[in-house]
């Protein structure tokens, strides 16, 4: 029991320090105010979808992020046997029954990456806000990226400007560049009065170098705020629907994981509610023929 105990203690510490790491996170890209576009939600019906967001998971994703909370052998949801998951996904563990864990440790993350990658068994639920799911987050996050020279990584992201992560599927979907507009209210340091406004225009190019040019901002509707336009990707080994498809199945299996059990929830709670009309039918009906001689 004691063993037990301290087994429980230790995935909903990964789990809450998940929760922690990601939720900053999410704060600092609703502030961006990048758009979210719509996760195509029938991807999480699709079998097939979600046993390929799972290898997409297992090959480019758990290198550095782990997912704690979840055990290999719950693939099995996903219409996968356990020799399937043994020969195909099990990469970093032994056993089926073990967990997504990673082997780097976290003093190495913090040496080479500034950071610990956090944990993403709870990432599609922490990420979900206001302006969408999370989703909508995960599917415009990882189809936002943009070469720039100036980042460390030499990759920057829309929705998550500065962010730390490198653009993993940068070989799917090629390289491009960026153009970025700052509207920004100039103010008297004394009186702190609007004086004027000043825009900034960014160009970033393909291959990561960027140009900047400041000017006064003049017109009668003046909008504060910063605004990025993304072209299209080129060079990758995917066009844009097969990158956009393949971003959709992996954010689908990220779904699926933070609740694998929404779909049976979903599917007994149409039973249920049949059943409760059913009865309520019933219910209905023997009352009245109880009653119907009874003034």
């Amino acid at each position: 029991m004691k063993t037990m105990r301290k087994a429980i203690g230790q995935v909903a510490t990964g789990v809450l320090i998940a929760v922690a790491a990601t939720l900053p996170l999410s704060a600092g890209a609703s502030e961006a105010g990048f758009p979210l576009e719509r996760f195509p939600t029938e991807k999480l019906s699709d079998q097939a979808a979600l046993q390929n967001g799972a290898r997409l998971f297992v090959n480019y994703c758990l290198n550095c992020h782990s997912a704690e909370a979840m055990r290999y052998n719950r693939l099995a949801d996903l219409g996968l046997s356990e020799e399937q998951i043994r020969s195909n996904l099990l990469f970093a563990a032994e056993k089926t029954g073990e967990r997504m864990t990673i082997a780097m440790r976290p003093a190495d993350a913090r040496q080479w990456f500034g950071t610990v990658p956090p944990d993403l068994s709870l990432v599609a639920r922490a990420r979900s806000s206001g302006a969408g799911s999370g989703a909508d987050w995960l599917y415009t996050y990882l189809r936002s990226y943009y070469r720039d020279a100036s980042r460390p990584s030499g990759w920057n992201n829309a929705l998550f400007e500065n962010v730390g992560m490198p653009h993993v599927f940068w070989e799917l979907q090629g390289s491009r560049g960026a153009t970025i507009e700052d509207v920004r209210a100039l103010k008297d340091e004394q009186t702190g009065k609007i004086t004027g406004y000043s825009r900034t225009r960014i160009t970033v190019a393909a291959d990561g170098s960027r140009s900047e040019v400041t000017e006064p901002a003049k017109g009668e509707q003046i909008k504060v705020g910063r605004t990025i336009k993304l072209p299209a990707a080129e060079g990758g080994k995917l066009d844009r629907a097969a990158y956009d498809n393949t971003v959709a199945d992996l954010v689908a299996y990220l779904t699926y994981m933070s609740d694998p059990s929404a779909r049976t929830r979903t599917r007994v709670g149409v039973w249920v509610l049949l059943f409760l009309g059913l009865f309520t039918a019933a219910a209905w009906w023997l009352n009245r023929v109880f009653w119907k001689d009874i003034k």
